[in-house]
């Protein structure tokens, strides 16, 4: 029987960076491939920083062969001298939290590592890290495992590999796999996130090396044109309505550089960045931009006589239609929500970024007046279907009510708590049958659906409004919907903490995942950035053994790893769907919250889920070709 007692000794301290490996995800996101991937970027952000404060131009990033990664740089190098703490000041940054030189407005005016854990963590999260640093005519050396030194300090100071009239800091770390889901790097996140450092920093250059492939890769980032040319790129196969506008200003320390360009296409796409971090949540600074630039250019609709006193205004939504815009500021003090950085909550940014953007959009407009024409002319396109669609929506979205267990449809559950409240999606009769039995009639409601729902990428506006499936799903989710025309989207009103999709485990059931997945994304976004879409996890198997308990198998590592350390004979049961587990079965493995295993969907880059999005969704078949034949081999996607 437990001991019922909570007193001094219940208190565990974490000493050094123990706290880092206990709880991972905290410092990184997650354990799977993205916050693998989020080491290299803790260390790139640093050699970054050595180039915000002008002693930096060349940075080198390497996948090498044997797993690890290396990241150098031609900056100052990480300070080696003694510290007043007793040693080395490169000692105390590695392996000590909230430790360096980002704190120190000496050292960086402007830092994208605010938090000083970076180092610190991917350090502890590291099986091994080796560091040389060249500085003061000398080259250091430093190395570690798991977070603790292997070398011994010389009277507190690092030892000295020799001679260099060069500078820099060059780290080499390879990830701990008893962390880490997997352990292998995926190069194209980092590629995409090396592209998308040197546009925001034209002086910068990246060379990329990708060692375990048979042929290595290499691959030179340089964007001499910055934003500009990252608008360009982004918007190179679509059909442009003007030339990218470009501007910058200066105030109160802050550094704010826009550049936009609208496209014949009926969707936003608006990046923000605080000193190289993309702020893929928003903030302030984007807040401040969007109503400056909504302010603009309805008044200039007014001035022009293309809104008439009795017409109501365009909408932020409106004027934003067809926009591509990128906005980067560096600031001396910004503050993030949370160690991953995604949104700014500085104040001061939006009350700057309306200024600049207010007093430049100005005077570029006042000289370049059929641009601005061509660009409130994409806002009335804009209001105008946006105004056909709201009429449509309404009469689509009013026919049909909540159903409760009627027609094989939603059976809701009794709590109106939405905090506790979750709701499984789920296909076919049978498994919706089995659910419906197996369920917390008070928490979980089962909503079937038949088949595979409408593609949302390939089909218009009107047929998913249309589509009886996923009417059923806006009105049980009871949060509205939103799409490029307008937004009626309110996540308060959202009926279900979880909103679980619970497919086979099959290719179908994967087909079935990702078109649900595909409406969320177009038409909910919100459900999944604040964290309320998950994938289930049901069991591929089910290990019954002539002596001892049975066990489920979630997957063929599971079923490998069984076979290796079970001894005896057993039998193994195949569950090919759903449908064919009973529902005890169903709730032990699938909806007993302290039993199942959930996958929860998240985004760490916008753009890159779009893209991917469109390619994997779209109506163009031969770049989805190519990249099923790329990735073949590595068909355990992160979700």
């Amino acid at each position: 029987m437990a001991k019922n007692t909570y007193d001094a000794g219940s208190i565990t301290v974490l000493e050094g960076l123990e706290a880092v490996r206990k709880r991972p995800g905290m410092y990184i996101g997650s354990v799977s491939t993205r916050g693998l991937n989020h080491l290299v970027y803790e260390i790139l952000d640093n050699s970054v920083d050595e180039h915000l404060a002008g002693f930096c131009d060349k940075i080198t990033v390497t996948l090498e062969k044997d797993g690890s990664a290396t990241v150098s740089d031609n900056g100052r190098g990480i300070p080696v001298g003694m510290h007043a703490k007793g040693i080395s000041a490169e000692r105390l940054v590695f392996t000590t939290l909230h430790a360096g030189g980002k704190f120190d407005s000496n050292s960086y005016k402007t830092s994208g590592g605010l938090h000083g854990v970076g180092s610190s963590v991917v350090n502890a999260l590291s099986k091994r890290l080796n560091i040389k640093v060249k500085r003061d005519g000398f080259i250091y050396e430093d190395a570690y495992e798991r977070g603790i030194p292997t070398i011994d300090l010389i009277d507190g100071l690092l030892p000295v590999l020799g001679k260099t009239k060069e500078t820099g800091t060059t780290i080499n770390f390879l990830p701990d796999d008893e962390i880490f889901d997997r352990t292998r790097f995926k190069e194209e996140d980092i590629k995409n996130r090396l592209h998308e450092t040197v546009y925001l920093n034209p002086g910068l250059t990246i060379f990329y090396e990708d060692k375990r492939k048979d042929e290595p890769e290499y691959i030179t980032f340089h964007e001499p044109d910055g934003i500009t040319g990252y608008i360009r790129d982004m918007n190179k196969t679509s059909d442009i309505v003007h030339d990218v506008i470009y501007y910058h200003g200066s105030l109160e320390n802050i550094d704010v550089e826009v550049a936009f360009q609208y496209i014949n296409e009926f969707h936003e796409n608006v990046m923000g960045f605080c000193n190289n971090i993309n702020t893929l949540e928003g903030g302030t600074h984007i807040t401040g931009f969007k109503t400056a630039f909504t302010t603009i250019i309805n008044n200039y609709a007014r001035e022009l006589g293309i809104l008439k006193d009795k017409d109501a205004n365009f909408t932020g939504t409106d004027i934003r239609n067809g926009l591509t815009a990128v906005v980067s500021i560096k600031h001396t003090d910004p503050r993030f929500e949370g160690q991953t950085k995604t949104k700014l909550d500085n104040q001061d940014a939006d009350k700057v970024v309306k200024k600049i953007t207010n007093d430049e959009l100005v005077r570029f407009f006042d000289k370049n007046v059929e641009t601005l024409k061509n660009i409130i002319g994409c806002a009335e396109k804009a209001a105008k279907l946006r105004k056909t669609e709201e009429k449509a929506k309404t009469n689509m979205l009013t026919k049909q009510k909540y159903s409760f267990d009627s027609n094989g449809k939603l059976a809701n559950c009794e709590s109106k708590d939405s905090s506790k409240c979750e709701i499984f999606i789920v296909e076919g009769d049978s498994a919706g049958g089995s659910a419906k039995m197996a369920r917390n009639r008070m928490y979980q409601a089962i909503l079937p659906i038949r088949g595979k729902i409408l593609n949302v990428e390939k089909a218009s506006i009107d047929k998913v409004l249309a589509n009886a499936e996923i009417k059923t799903m806006i009105n049980a989710f009871n949060c509205g919907f939103s799409e490029g025309y307008g937004n009626d989207f309110d996540i308060t009103k959202l009926r279900y903490n979880k909103i679980i999709i619970m497919a086979d485990a099959d290719v179908d059931g994967a087909h079935i995942s990702n078109l649900l997945l595909t409406l969320f994304f177009r038409f909910m976004p919100e459900l999944i950035y604040e964290g309320h879409v998950y994938i289930a996890m049901p069991p591929l198997y089910k290990a019954i053994p002539q002596k001892g308990e049975e066990e489920y198998l979630y997957d063929d590592k599971a079923l490998e790893k069984y076979r290796k350390t079970h001894t005896g004979s057993f039998t193994l049961q195949r569950y090919k769907g759903l449908g064919e587990m009973d529902a005890e079965q169903l709730w032990e493995t699938t909806l007993d919250p302290q039993r199942r295993m959930l996958k929860l969907v998240t985004i760490e880059d916008a753009k890159t889920a779009s893209e991917t999005t469109e390619l994997l969704m779209g109506l163009e078949v031969p770049p989805r070709r190519t990249f099923i034949y790329d990735n073949a081999t590595d068909a355990e996607l992160d979700v």
